[in-house]
C-alpha cells in the first residue's frame, strides 16, 4: 500500500486511537489516549487531513464552553479501510478482536 505520509509509532497510535470512532476526539485527548505529547500528536493529525485520511471541524462556542474551542478530528470514512490495513500490517498484534493490546496503549481495542 503506498500511503503519502510518514508512517511513524506515533502516526499508527493516532490512527488506532482514530479507528476507535469515539465520538468527540480531540488533539489533547486523543494525545492522553496514546500517552504522547500533543506538541507531536497535533502536527500527526494536520498531516493526515493535508492527504486526505482525517477529516476535521471546530467545537461550536456556546456559553457552555470553558476555554478554547476544540478540534474534532475523525478519519475520513473512504480511508477507514486503508487505515485498518495499514495498521494491520505495522501492528498485526493490535487489531481489535486480537485480545492483545500494546503495552502504553491506554485506548486498547
Amino acid at each position: 500500500m503506498n500511503v503519502p505520509f510518514r508512517v511513524t509509532d506515533a502516526t499508527l497510535d493516532v490512527i488506532e486511537v482514530l479507528l476507535t470512532g469515539q465520538p468527540d476526539l480531540y488533539g489533547l485527548k486523543i494525545s492522553k489516549e496514546i500517552g504522547r505529547p500533543s506538541g507531536s500528536v497535533v502536527p500527526i493529525l494536520m498531516r493526515l487531513e493535508d492527504c486526505g485520511w482525517v477529516t476535521s471541524k471546530w467545537e461550536d462556542s456556546g456559553a457552555e464552553s470553558r476555554g478554547p474551542r476544540r478540534r474534532f478530528y475523525e478519519l475520513d470514512p473512504n480511508c477507514v479501510s486503508g487505515a485498518r490495513s495499514l495498521v494491520a500490517s505495522r501492528r498485526p498484534a493490535t487489531m481489535r478482536g486480537s485480545g492483545i493490546v500494546r503495552p502504553g496503549f491506554a485506548g486498547g481495542f
